[in-house]
């Protein structure tokens, strides 16, 4: 897809009637960075690394000092920090492993990467009554593992590995998904596949998954309604390079809920159609409209293995699809409840709306939905009926990846409430010119 060489960035859209107005925070180029509706900057946490950086009540901000060296791990965070308003590290967490990298002093590092979640809060977003504590509590974190296991693949494998952490910083529990590979549904192809090439990296290690999400499932009407498979102590994640989707029972660590990574196993797979290379799979929280539906943003682009193809020489990344959507559905009829693509925003043609990697979606409490599009460092907050009501472009650009860009991994709203040092902004709309007036 073509794009103009100047264009506008910051707030673009914003319709205050029709939004649910409150803060806006991201990963950016200058640390993690706050925002009003109108693209105020109001805090900068300078050099947090975010993957993702999430807001708690009061002020305080989670994210890393960094990350190791990529030539020794791969986006492995070196810790997870939690600092207030001020900056000050109030929380921290790192001791996973020990490290003796070359030309490195030897230290303990987290290795956390894509996601966390704080007690009280299933999703780390706001919901009513649902606050993520700030003084105590434990801690959902993904982290890397280097493992070897042949029934996968001769290669050593970078294992995604949940852990849960004491506010003191004591790993309580924890689970590895190369320990549940029977469960993952893969057919011979998929099989053959990873035991040849399991995803390798620079590391030289497989990454095999790349889970990118994880979230507990909270409260929900269908464990009310006694499915023990939504437990709402259970977690729900994601496995991007694999096209899978699944819940894992906390007490047992087996796998009681998936979806692919074939969609095309049962009718109502079909219906629902291929996820590729998803990201920020969750449930919506008790008290949101569409609560105890799952949300993700389906990436499309590459994902999965399989036989090779006329896009996949060798069958890894063996799906393909040029657009991106947002599905919200129904986890045990995975019914479509609500989607976004371009052609539904009005657009003729969907790649108008895709990134094939990073992203994320969040229910907001007025029915609205906040997408991030990564790729482009798109934020925008759509309607149920498709209308675009607030939009922001990253205006700031950093050199990694092999180029420029300014990508968003994620972003999250809040309400106003959840930053006292701070007056509540004036709500004025921005009205875009009418393009065929623009000149």
């Amino acid at each position: 897809m073509g794009h103009p060489r100047i264009y506008p960035t910051g707030t673009t859209v914003y319709y205050a009637e029709e939004a649910y107005s409150g803060y806006t925070i991201f990963p950016s180029a200058k640390g993690a960075l706050l925002i009003t509706m109108r693209g105020t900057e109001v805090q900068l946490w300078a050099g947090l690394d975010g993957f993702p950086n999430k807001i708690l009540p009061g002020g305080f901000v989670l994210g890393s000092s960094g990350q190791r060296k990529p030539q020794y791990g791969y986006q492995d965070q070196n810790d997870l920090l939690q600092v207030d308003w001020e900056g000050k590290v109030v929380w921290q967490f790192n001791r996973n492993e020990y490290l003796t990298d070359p030309d490195t002093e030897p230290a303990f590092i987290a290795r956390q990467h894509h996601d966390f979640q704080r007690e009280g809060s299933s999703t780390g977003y706001f919901a009513p009554g649902s606050l993520p504590k700030t003084d105590c509590g434990n801690t959902l974190i993904l982290v890397h593992k280097d493992v070897t296991n042949p029934r996968i693949s001769d290669k050593p494998l970078l294992d995604d590995r949940i852990i849960e952490v004491t506010w003191e910083g004591e790993i309580i529990w924890e689970w590895l998904a190369n320990e549940h590979f029977d469960e993952l549904g893969f057919d011979e192809a998929a099989k053959n596949l990873l035991f040849r090439n399991p995803s390798l990296v620079a590391t030289g290690r497989g990454d095999w998954l790349h889970i990118n999400s994880i979230s507990t499932l909270g409260p929900n009407r269908w464990y009310d309604q006694g499915d023990e498979r939504f437990h709402p102590d259970n977690i729900i994640w994601d496995a991007r390079n694999a096209n899978i989707l699944a819940i894992t029972d906390k007490k047992t660590g087996k796998i009681v809920w998936r979806i692919g990574p074939d969609f095309g196993e049962t009718p109502a797979l079909q219906r629902l159609g291929w996820i590729i290379g998803q990201h920020h799979l969750h449930m919506i929280p008790r008290g949101l409209p569409g609560e105890g539906n799952l949300l993700v943003f389906d990436n499309g682009g590459w994902g999965g293995y399989g036989l090779p193809s006329g896009t996949s020489r060798y069958g890894i990344n063996s799906f393909h699809r040029d657009y991106s959507r947002v599905i919200e559905f129904n986890p045990l009829t995975l019914e479509v409840v609500w989607e976004y693509t371009a052609q539904r925003a009005g657009y003729q043609d969907q790649y108008r709306f895709y990134s094939p990697y990073i992203s994320s979606a969040q229910r907001l409490p007025n029915g609205n939905t906040l997408i991030t599009e990564g790729s482009d460092g798109r934020l925008f907050e759509v309607t149920a009926q498709y209308k675009t009501v607030w939009e922001y472009i990253n205006p700031y650009y950093s050199e990694s990846l092999g180029g420029t860009h300014n990508l968003v991994y994620r972003a999250y709203r809040l309400p106003y409430t959840w930053i006292p040092q701070l007056p509540v902004p004036t709500e004025k709309s921005i009205i875009p010119p009418v393009l065929g007036q623009f000149s």
